[in-house]
């Protein structure tokens, strides 16, 4: 190691900040509603091995919001010969905290908390996709993500809300601008800013939250059902939603997919199986919950009534939930964030977050890989 004073001082200073900072990852108003009784998780830690059903890779897509949004961005770009498109709410684009920074010193969590989330708040710069493609350009001639090439066939719907001041506009721009770059053409990308919204994934149920709110469960009433304007993006010429499910929500063994044992991940995940991807190959969607959206915080709310179930019935989906959980030790993250500054890995200098090989997103590819899989393996 040639800077090794630099590492034990960089790794106490990480350690410090992830300490004091992490907990303004999600708004003020939303650490009072984690002092509430939870709901009961749907799951216990004894869930079945997930099923294979033959599903087709080629069509994967992925969304997500906040932490989620970051998390689905990055899975596109680090397996965008996999996926097809992404939906990102209120989410950064790719590698968003590797910069600014150069080496020997990149302040990770720094730009997590500022320049990823609200720089203008935070009196600092948004983060500048040029740059970024640049370092994912890199990291696809070393192999670390695959081709950047890729990216032009990837479809990408984004949104922010116009009340949302915990991820803000300039962030998620930046995202449409990652694309671009690469050379996605603009009729791929759907751009949603309009709406005054605050930070949620957005329904039409008068049974959540008003629409301007940032405050749990982070699902928000706009008269807008986002799960079914994602889709329809990524899929184009989808047919209307189920009324009444026809599938079924199962509940499988997570931990069998995850390598690390820092990987702040829970032991269940969920998926939603339309009756028909039982004998056909279906196309699977993941989405990725935002911080304070794990079981233990909001129970089963998000992968029962955010709305993209009752699109996949109608329509041949399988919709993956992996699920994070919160880690009040090591790795640090209390509120069940998705990894996207490098708390899973051991050496803050050298974070593999972002790569293929990264503990979660690794864990998430490996989920899909046992869908693809034939029906008759175990």
């Amino acid at each position: 190691m040639p800077f090794p004073h630099l590492t034990a001082h960089l790794t106490t200073l990480t350690t410090a900040l992830l300490a004091a900072s992490l907990l303004i990852l999600a708004p003020a108003s939303a650490h009072a509603a984690t002092t509430a009784k939870p709901a009961k998780p749907a799951a216990t830690k004894d869930a079945p091995a997930l099923p294979a059903y033959q599903a087709d890779l080629s069509q994967t897509t992925v969304s997500g919001l906040s932490s989620g949004g970051f998390m689905a961005a990055q899975f596109a770009v680090a397996y965008s010969a996999t996926v097809a498109g992404a939906g990102i709410i209120a989410g950064g684009p790719y590698f968003c905290s590797g910069q600014p920074g150069r080496f020997p010193y990149i302040p990770y969590l720094t730009n997590a908390l500022s320049t990823c989330m609200n720089p203008g708040s935070a009196q600092v710069a948004p983060p500048v996709a040029s740059e970024l493609l640049r370092a994912a350009n890199d990291f696809a001639r070393e192999r670390l993500i695959d081709d950047t090439a890729n990216l032009k066939r990837q479809r990408v719907y984004l949104f922010s809300g116009t009340k949302d001041q915990t991820v803000t506009r300039p962030v998620v721009e930046q995202v449409g601008k990652f694309y671009q770059l690469a050379g996605t053409p603009a009729a791929q990308i759907r751009f949603i800013d309009t709406l005054g919204a605050g930070h949620a994934i957005l329904t039409d149920s008068n049974a959540d939250k008003p629409c301007a709110v940032t405050e749990s469960p982070f699902i928000n009433d706009c008269d807008y059902v986002q799960a079914r304007d994602i889709l329809q993006h990524l899929y184009p010429n989808l047919q209307p939603s189920s009324t009444t499910l026809t599938g079924k929500l199962i509940a499988f063994n997570q931990r069998s997919f995850i390598q690390n044992a820092y990987s702040s991940m829970n032991n269940t995940g969920y998926a939603y199986i339309p009756k028909a991807c039982n004998s056909e190959s279906c196309r699977v969607h993941v989405v990725f919950h935002g911080c304070l959206q794990t079981t233990q915080a909001i129970g089963d709310r998000f992968y029962t009534s955010t709305g993209y179930n009752q699109v996949a019935d109608a329509n041949k989906i399988i919709v993956l939930y992996p699920q994070a959980e919160p880690s009040p030790v090591y790795p640090y993250n209390p509120k069940g964030c998705w990894d996207f500054w490098g708390y899973t890995s051991i050496n803050p200098i050298d974070p593999d977050f972002y790569r293929k090989s990264g503990t979660q997103m690794e864990a998430v590819k490996g989920m899909l890989d046992r869908l693809a899989a034939r029906r008759s393996s175990r």
